[in-house]
């Protein structure tokens, strides 16, 4: 009998996890893989336990009214679960999927398909599995769909314990990726606090794609392809439908494929899989959404057309001499992006296309490549969540012994990419394709989340397997604690019980009094203009129409969101009662923490904002801005 190969890094495995010789089923290599996916679901259950405690403890959830709950679903969050409200409501799935279709108490005096619109299959998908299951009388609603996210971070933390398995052979890397990302919650994850967002729901299955690109790109692989190829394109599609933003990390996702090209790490057929990998997915959820326009004028598949098109003929692109090729490669590559642009701009002509200019407008500002006083950019630009990554994220990464390991790791990898391809075999194992992608995948995202700090949580889990892969894939224990003189121990596991133990409540009497006299006092159809954030509240907890709301990736929405806020600019009372009755508004909800903001620097707030964009005199410190 054969006796199990650990961790070697010359033993390059044909199937999915398992680090063993082909054809070697022996009882310890059996026993050993059991162990290792039993570690994965356990770090997921604990993941997934910590997180709901987390949550329970915070508000002391399951004590509160009801209208204090939903209350809890913040901004975007309450109007993301008030559509799965809305659908457990109805009096058949079949009504409840016409009113979604034909909704019209989102946006007053306006008809819309929500479905198209907005990223809520998952909610939809959640409240007719709620119906059809037989748990009405064991389990509320609120907790079937609270408990559904929370096990989706179990998901994730299995998935990128996968991907650290498959790097380094060995599931301990596995183990200490699950590890680091509990340990890191802070900047792994916000789900305890932002329940419905959509990138709560999406993150998880892009990290199992991750892990299945990593395992279709391991050498050797012939068995499971075809079974990786799909599992690629489903759990794209998956991330794809549960999130507005997927263009734009499938975007960064191309360029890394592309990059991997131009560099000669990917055979054809393996860049026009993930490619077309990449189109399937968003071409699904286009047909799912109704035709979504947004999705055919997204950059990403314009970019993927280019590539494609330029590379059939450009055949000679990796011929001649180490100059020659570095030549063809930047003249490719200004190429395929003079064709990106062409391709993208002729589209959203084509498709009256709008709807996504204000990320393009926030990206122009952000980097100075255009004019500030555009009120959506400005909103933006004055989030702290889309500001740069702020350094004390640093900071806490290297409290936990994270950043050390994964920056060394990161100039290991980086130092072997510049071996020539004779070297010996010895010498580039650490640096196989699947290798590759992964550290361009945590480079490309790093950037990202260095320049928009929402983006670190893309970023962040990825770093705990890059880590984790440098420190059990290549022995790296030694000369890492020789080199942070780490001598003395260092516990982690009171800060947890310290979290698991804090107990607060949730506490808000002014809002709850707001929605119980708006339940009570005014007619059901009566509609509300106010806050993005405050109305998705209004919209969950009491069911009124709305003049405008948080998801914002609508031109006419933008500018009709515009036009409530003027009641906090330089208006005459009749200019602001004409726009709010254009809008249809029977109330309109004005808020102290707007109306004297200190959250803000001045030039941020938002009556700042809109006087700037309204072309009104701002003081901004000492300095005066016309």
């Amino acid at each position: 009998m054969k006796s199990p190969s650990f961790c070697c890094p010359k033993n390059i495995c044909k199937t999915l996890i398992l680090c063993y010789r082909a054809g070697d089923w022996s009882w310890g290599a059996i026993i050993w893989t059991s162990v290792g996916w039993s570690v994965s679901v356990g770090l997921g259950l604990l993941c997934c336990i910590y997180m709901a405690t987390l949550h329970e403890n915070d508000l002391w959830f399951s004590n509160i009214k009801e209208v204090e709950r939903e209350i809890s679903f913040r901004t975007e969050c309450g109007l993301y679960y008030s559509y799965f409200k809305q659908m457990l409501q109805a009096p058949s799935i079949q009504e409840g999927l016409s009113d979604l279709i034909h909704d019209n108490l989102t946006e007053s005096r306006r008809t819309i398909n929500l479905l198209q619109r907005m990223n809520i299959y998952q909610e939809v998908f959640l409240s007719v599995l709620y119906r059809l299951l037989p748990i009405q009388s064991y389990l509320e609603p609120v907790y079937f769909y609270i408990y559904t996210v929370f096990s989706l971070q179990a998901v994730y933390v299995i998935a990128l314990y996968l991907t650290a398995w498959l790097l380094s052979g060995s599931w301990l890397a596995g183990t200490l990726t699950g590890i680091w990302y509990i340990l890191n919650r802070v900047d792994t994850t916000r789900v305890e606090f932002t329940i419905s967002l959509r990138e709560n729901w999406s993150l998880p299955f892009l990290a199992l794609q991750v892990t299945a690109i990593t395992c279709y790109l391991r050498p050797q692989l012939t068995t499971l392809q075809q079974v990786m190829v799909w599992l690629m394109y489903v759990t794209t599609f998956c991330f794809c439908l549960t999130w507005q933003f997927n263009q734009f990390i499938l975007l960064v996702q191309a360029l890394i494929i592309y990059t991997l090209d131009g560099v000669d790490f990917l055979t054809t057929t393996q860049v026009t899989t993930l490619y077309l990998v990449q189109v399937s997915g968003l071409l699904s959820v286009w047909l799912l959404q109704f035709c979504n326009s947004m999705i055919l004028g997204s950059l990403v598949l314009s970019f993927i057309v280019a590539a494609l098109f330029i590379r059939h003929f450009q055949s000679g692109l990796k011929t001649g001499s180490l100059l020659v090729r570095l030549g063809k490669l930047l003249l490719h590559s200004a190429t395929v992006l003079l064709l990106t642009f062409t391709i993208n701009y002729l589209a959203k002509k084509a498709l009256q296309l709008r709807s996504d200019e204000h990320i393009f407008k926030f990206i122009k500002s952000k980097f100075a490549l255009g004019p500030t006083r555009d009120f959506d950019a400005s909103l933006y630009l004055c989030e702290e969540a889309f500001g740069v990554l702020p350094l004390d994220t640093l900071e806490r990464l290297a409290g936990t012994l994270l950043l050390y390991p994964y920056i060394l790791t990161l100039l290991l990898l980086s130092g072997s990419a510049e071996e020539k391809k004779g070297a010996v075999e010895g010498r580039l194992v650490a640096f196989r394709p699947d290798v590759a992608y992964n550290l361009l995948h945590t480079l490309f995202y790093g950037l990202l989340a260095f320049s928009t700090m929402r983006m670190k949580y893309i970023w962040t889990g990825h770093m705990c397997v890059v880590a984790a892969y440098g420190v059990c894939g290549t022995e790296l224990w030694t000369l890492l604690l020789n080199t942070l003189h780490c001598n003395s121990k260092v516990l982690f596991w009171p800060k947890l019980m310290e979290e698991l133990s804090e107990l607060r409540e949730f506490y808000d009497p002014d809002t709850v009094e707001l929605m119980t006299w708006i339940s009570t006092k005014t007619p059901k159809q009566a509609v509300f203009a106010g806050s993005m954030q405050l109305l998705a509240g209004i919209k969950l907890c009491t069911g009124r129409v709305l003049t405008n709301h948080p998801h914002y990736e609508d031109k006419d929405l933008r500018e009709r969101t515009r036009q409530v806020y003027q009641v906090y600019a330089r208006r005459s009372p009749e200019e602001v009662h004409a726009i709010l009755r254009a809008a249809g508004a029977d109330y309109v909800v004005l808020e102290n923490s707007i109306c004297y903001e200190r959250r803000h620097r001045r030039g941020c707030r938002l009556r700042d904002l809109l006087d700037l964009a309204n072309g009104h005199v701002v003081c901004v410190g000492l300095f005066v801005t016309a």
